[in-house]
């Protein structure tokens, strides 16, 4: 294996959380988590990785969804916010990432 398929394998495993800490800040369309996570390479993902995710996290209960009109004309927009279920999912992801680092920081102390 190499650094790449390594990176992949991380990328794959934090997504998810990545994407629902983004939307539990505040409602967010799908183009504009795209750009987000492309303003961090190792976190960059496409419309074929991000969407698909985003149906998966609404079929499971974890996010709502509203259709806007743009102000600029433009066509109208899927907007996410995280549901009551959501937020406790993304909280329980949150205290297993902190034991995770903690798990490695202490790896790297030995």
């Amino acid at each position: 294996m190499n650094i790449d398929d390594w990176r992949s394998q991380i990328k794959r495993g934090t997504l998810e959380f990545c994407v629902l800490l983004m939307i539990a800040q505040g409602e967010r369309y799908g183009y504009e988590l795209i750009s987000r996570l492309e303003r961090r390479p190792i976190l960059a993902a496409g419309e074929s990785t991000i969407y698909p995710l985003l149906r998966r996290l609404l079929k499971e209960g974890l996010l709502d969804s509203t259709w806007r009109s743009s102000a600029e004309g433009l066509p109208p927009r899927k907007y996410y916010t995280l549901t009551d279920r959501g937020r406790e999912y993304l909280s329980a992801m949150e205290g297993e990432w902190a034991e995770l680092l903690s798990a490695i920081n202490d790896l790297k102390e030995d």
